[in-house]
């Protein structure tokens, strides 16, 4: 197991844009980054704080072309999960940690199956406001924090990031603020990409409302899941969405712009499935959830 005093080899499953975002700043911590391609890239670059980043990144479009590495980031949309598990294997040697950086509140269930019996996963969180504006390029508009369980993997993985622009935060309850991250996308995320409006949409009164109560809806259901959460969390959430410039943007949107497939299975989908579980009734995320199946499908026929 290497220390974290030293340089690991980081490989990093995914380019757009929390992927580029975590590869920039772990190797500004002085690692060895790789990432880990569909397509060929020769350069990524970032705009952040005015400067614009150019990283000495290693690139490969196929596992054998990487050793193992010591922490794996897995960054992929979480419906593009199982097309990384040749990845995973190829990745994934004795002491390997796997960081789920994705949306939705079941990092373990869906990951762990694709890993090499023995590696250890470390579920994580994303606060970050970035944006991938074309193939190798993307513009950080503010925050970059990962939120972990303590642990003592939590703790390395502190560690190993410290220095760098990524701010990690460990959690003890990390059930409960996997459940506060969704509410910062379960109204916010349709709404932007069904309407394919900023966030200044948040701004008009009825659509203010109109959030409020999809997020009722989802307090009702992560109590049931047993996170320790109450209204508090739905208006800290709204609150964070609103303080983004008007002009930002959610993950949802960007992806809807760029003719992306959508993460709506895995955000309001979760809320759906874990409410029908406990004979909650949603009907507004489960009309969302509606409407962005059918934007979703018209997104991969075109």
């Amino acid at each position: 197991m290497r220390s974290t005093d030293s340089p690991a080899h980081i490989a990093v499953i995914g380019a757009g844009a929390v992927g580029g975002l975590t590869a920039v700043f772990a190797r500004e911590a002085g690692h060895d980054v790789t990432l880990c391609l569909r397509s060929p890239l020769d350069e990524l670059s970032m705009e952040t704080d005015g400067e614009e980043l150019r990283p000495d990144l290693r690139f490969a479009t196929a596992p054998e072309e990487v050793p193992y590495a010591d922490w794996v980031f897995l960054t992929t949309k979480v419906q593009d999960t199982g097309g990384a598990a040749g990845w995973l294997r190829g990745l994934c040697g004795p002491g390997t940690v796997v960081a789920v950086i994705q949306n939705g509140v079941d990092h373990a269930e869906r990951v762990q199956p694709l890993l090499p019996e023995g590696t250890e996963l470390l579920p994580t969180l994303a606060y970050m406001a970035v944006e991938r504006v074309a193939p190798g390029r993307i513009v950080h508009h503010f925050s970059s924090e990962l939120h972990v369980p303590e642990g003592p993997t939590g703790d390395r993985f502190e560690r190993l990031l410290d220095g760098s622009r990524l701010k990690v935060r460990t959690v003890a309850d990390f059930r409960t603020a996997a459940w506060r991250k969704l509410f910062t996308n379960v109204a916010a995320n349709p709404l932007t990409a069904i309407l394919k409006q900023r966030m200044h949409i948040l701004g008009d009164p009825e659509m203010r409302v109109l959030a409020e109560e999809i997020l009722r809806e989802g307090v009702a259901v992560a109590q049931a899941e047993g996170a320790d959460v109450s209204e508090a969390d739905a208006q800290r959430a709204l609150r964070q969405n609103t303080s983004v410039p008007p002009d930002g943007g959610t993950s949802m949107l960007y992806d809807r712009l760029a003719g992306r497939p959508l993460e709506h299975e895995h955000i309001t989908g979760a809320v759906v499935r874990a409410a029908e579980r406990h004979g909650i009734d949603v009907p507004l995320n489960r009309m969302l959830l509606t409407m962005l199946r059918a934007v979703d499908r018209e997104l991969r026929a075109g």
